[in-house]
């Protein structure tokens, strides 16, 4: 039996891990009252007992709970932003490479993926690895999620029966093109230049789509559309939860809640002999957030990563 606890248990992320692990009999949910689940000492003491504890907070309250932890051999996951690119912890994507695995099966602290960042590093990381582009390629994102990505707040506001008529439309947002998951994009892709990105939220509850297209021309080695296609099916050919169909499977349009309610992430990709079109396809509560956090700790805790997530 292994123990875990969720600080942040009340929030979109910990409500939906908790969902995932309560029907699990190999795992004992450590809880603490409403009353003291605020109690810092109360949550010292969980933090420290867990075997592997889920931080699912705010930025500066993860970096408190982190403090917090004293014991040695206790091990966390950290779904906010505070710890994605911190020295001493393993950024939670495995399948970037086997190496990666091996460093989140063996760590103490690992930082969970943002959603939007895992779609674009799903995409970017491997081209630039294989040298079909350069660390300096202008990138451009643009990205459509859910409201649900908004956490409490946005789905109040979305579900509201007073809402306003806005909110029916797509809304562009992180105008000032500095959101907060850039700076995992650029560390995880090894890149000497910012990705312009363009995130929009939507009026459905999760799911999401990340597209990168690509000049050819400025490609550091030329490739058409299928050879990039086939150069994805074969960096994630053994992974359980990335997939890339075949040209004869991208749809005439292709929906950003494709794959709500799962764990997978798919790898679209279309375009000419001039431009590349590359999307990713993922759930923005699922391997965008919650379910790459299980899947995380099934690794941590030498487990088949696919229990709770199939």
């Amino acid at each position: 039996m292994h123990s875990v606890f969720i600080d942040g248990k009340s929030g979109t992320c910990g409500l939906q891990i908790y969902e995932r692990l309560s029907k699990r009999q190999d795992i004992e949910i450590i809880s603490l009252s409403e009353e003291r689940r605020r109690d810092e000492k109360a949550r010292a003491e969980c933090l420290n007992s867990a075997e592997i504890s889920f931080l699912c907070l705010p930025d500066d309250a993860a970096v408190r709970a982190a403090e917090l932890i004293k014991n040695p051999n206790a091990r966390v996951i950290d779904a906010s932003t505070a710890h994605r690119t911190a020295p001493g912890w393993v950024y939670g994507f495995p399948e970037l490479s086997a190496k990666r695995r091996a460093e989140i099966a063996a760590a103490k602290r690992v930082a969970n993926p943002g959603c939007y960042a895992t779609g674009f590093i799903a995409i970017a990381a491997p081209l630039v690895k294989g040298g079909f582009v350069a660390a300096d390629y202008p990138f451009t994102v643009f990205g459509l999620s859910g409201y649900s990505g908004g956490g409490k707040r946005a789905i109040a506001e979305y579900e509201s029966e007073k809402r306003s008529r806005f909110l029916e439309a797509p809304r562009h947002y992180a105008l000032a093109l500095a959101h907060k998951h850039i700076p995992e994009m650029v560390a995880e892709c090894g890149l000497t230049r910012k990705p312009l990105f363009n995130p929009v939220i939507c009026d459905f509850y999760c799911g999401m789509s990340v597209s990168v297209p690509i000049h050819v021309s400025m490609m550091e080695k030329k490739a058409s559309p299928d050879a990039i296609r086939e150069y994805f099916a074969e960096y994630y050919a053994r992974q359980n939860f990335v997939k890339v169909p075949p040209a004869s499977e991208i749809p005439d349009y292709l929906p950003a809640n494709l794959l709500a309610g799962t764990n997978e992430l798919h790898i679209f990709v279309g375009g000419n002999g001039e431009q590349i079109f590359i999307s990713s396809v993922l759930d923005n509560l699922g391997k965008g957030a919650s379910g790459a956090a299980v899947q995380n700790m099934n690794i941590m805790l030498g487990l088949d990563e696919r229990i709770s997530l199939v």
